[in-house]
């Protein structure tokens, strides 16, 4: 079991799809789009992504991520910023975070406590420039 699997494991419940905000996407999360979509770059720009200047996002759809639909249809190539969640810093600044985010993620282990769950997310953090679950 890798580090991250002890304090994570996603249920792909898609709790963290819902809402009209989404993440921004750099370039990698779009070519990474792109592939998983097997679609070229105009048409998953017309279809999935909302552009503010140089900012790219996903589209919203009905009060979730354009992609999540019983299931996130680019798991596999998803933002990094999005194979991130829940693993975010903020739980390492407040147990406060870590529990409202534990109470709305079914996968995180909350049973490990917030200082060993911290203790396993700063080494792992430590470890790579990007955390993805």
């Amino acid at each position: 079991m890798s580090e991250i699997e002890r304090i994570f494991k996603c249920r792909r419940c898609g709790f963290c799809c819902q809402g009209e905000t989404t993440v921004s996407l750099d370039g990698d999360d779009r070519q990474r789009m792109i592939l998983a979509l097997n679609l070229s770059e105009d048409q998953v720009r017309a279809g999935y992504w909302r552009e503010t200047g140089r900012c790219v996002q996903m589209k919203t759809v009905n009060g979730h991520c354009i992609l999540y639909q019983d299931g996130c249809l680019v798991h596999a190539g998803r933002p990094w910023r999005c194979g991130q969640w829940p693993l975010h810093p903020s739980i390492l600044a407040d147990e406060l975070n870590f529990q409202i985010i534990a109470d709305s993620c079914p996968g995180i282990n909350a049973e490990l406590g917030y200082e060993e769950f911290c203790r396993i997310l700063r080494r792992v953090m430590a470890e790579r420039e990007k955390v993805c679950c």
